[in-house]
Formats: C-alpha cells, structure tokens, sequence
C-alpha cells in the first residue's frame, strides 16, 4: 500500500473513533493558543488550561505582558514547570509581537517560528489549532504513532516534520496531526498500547513484527 493511501485509510477508520478531534488546550483566540502552547513545553494540558485561564481572566493582549518584569509572569504562572524561563520567553515573545507584526499572531509557520520561545512545533499548533491551515502538529504523541504505523522512521520533531512533509500534500496534515494525537492519548500509549481495542493493527508495522511486546510492561502484583 502506497503511504498516501495508507494515510487515507488510517484518517477514515480513526474519524469514527474521534470525528471531532481538537486540540485539549482551551483557547478563545490565536494569541492565546501561542502562549498556552510555550506554557505547554513537558507540561500537562490540564494545568496549562487552569493556569491560562486565570492569566488570561487579567492578562489579554500582548502589550499587557511586554510591560510585566519576569519575576511577576512567573509568579502567575508558579503551578507551571520551568515557570520562570517560560515566563521570559512570554514576555519576549510578546514584544516581538508587538514590534514585528503590530500584536497581531501570524498565521504563517516561518514567522511564527522565528519569535522568541517558538519553535516550528508550537508554530505548527498554532497554525493549525488557531487558523484550521495545513500543520503538521509533531508533538510526542504524534511522532509515537506515526513511528509505529511507519510513516517515518525520524524521532526528532523538525525531522519528521521535514520527512512527512515531502510525501503527504498539505490537504491531510492536519486532520492526521489531530487524530494520531488523539490515538497516542486515549489508545496508542507510550507504555502499555491498547492494541486489543485499536483499529489499525493491519496497518502497523510496530504491531505486525512485534505485536508492541517492547512498549508493554509485565503488570506488578500489588503486596498485601
């Protein structure tokens, strides 16, 4: 099977597990999303989202953070791992923001990336989650899955971006991102994948050579 077909067929059969895949991160805006997504560096969504929501209840346009001094951002943010690097990288961002696209968040990947704090991972959910536009969204989920069923064999995020970019055409990227993060959350896990319950085994090389013994640890008998 062609890999174009094989994404094809892996989009239709995860669309009836999840016909509404989304981010988890709770935005109302792009700029929002920008900041939720530096907050979300090896952080869990749940906290980014109890924390955004609060910093954003005070806090809503770029120019409200450029004038904060880092102590205070992080401050806010304290419940937030690396909360003070991420609150430089913020306010950094915040007034590149200001000076190079008038507070307005870009909805182009390589402008995106070139602000402080912001790779072309976080570009990428932006891009996709804020404005619907072709992205690839290589978070861990997503590189986990798409190693598995053998749609590249890079680990690196702008790797596999690079790879899967030069094969799959941009009208996929997207609703693949979405729902192979969705299928790494709820079924294709880090450890202990749920392959008994998940519609692609067919198409998985992880799977078809090794049914993903090395990803399943022996289950501990709990001591009376």
């Amino acid at each position: 099977m062609e890999r174009i077909d094989k994404v094809k067929e892996i989009i239709k059969r995860l669309k009836k597990l999840y016909p509404d895949p989304k981010l988890e991160l709770e935005f109302e805006n792009p700029f929002q999303l920008l900041v939720m997504a530096i907050l979300a560096a090896q952080e869990s969504d749940k906290k980014v989202n109890k924390t955004a929501k609060e910093l954003f209840a005070e806090l809503k346009e770029p120019h409200h953070f450029a004038v904060l001094e880092v102590d205070e951002l992080s401050e806010r943010i304290k419940h937030i791992r690396w909360n003070h690097h991420k609150a430089e990288l913020i306010i950094k961002c915040c007034k590149a923001l200001l000076e190079l696209h008038d507070g307005k968040v870009p909805d182009n990947v390589d402008k995106l990336s070139k602000l402080p704090g912001v790779g072309r991972k976080t570009a990428h959910m932006v891009v996709g989650g804020a404005f619907k536009k072709p992205a690839l969204i290589t978070d861990r989920h997503f590189i986990r899955v798409a190693n598995r069923l053998g749609l590249t064999k890079e680990t690196k995020p702008q790797k596999v971006e690079k790879d899967i970019a030069s094969w799959l055409p941009k009208e996929y990227w997207l609703e693949l991102s979405l729902l192979l993060i969705e299928h790494g959350k709820h079924i294709c896990k880090a450890r202990n994948p749920l392959c008994e319950k998940c519609p692609l085994t067919d198409l998985c090389e992880c799977y078809l050579t090794t049914h993903c013994k090395e990803f399943k640890t022996k289950k501990t008998k709990k001591v009376a």
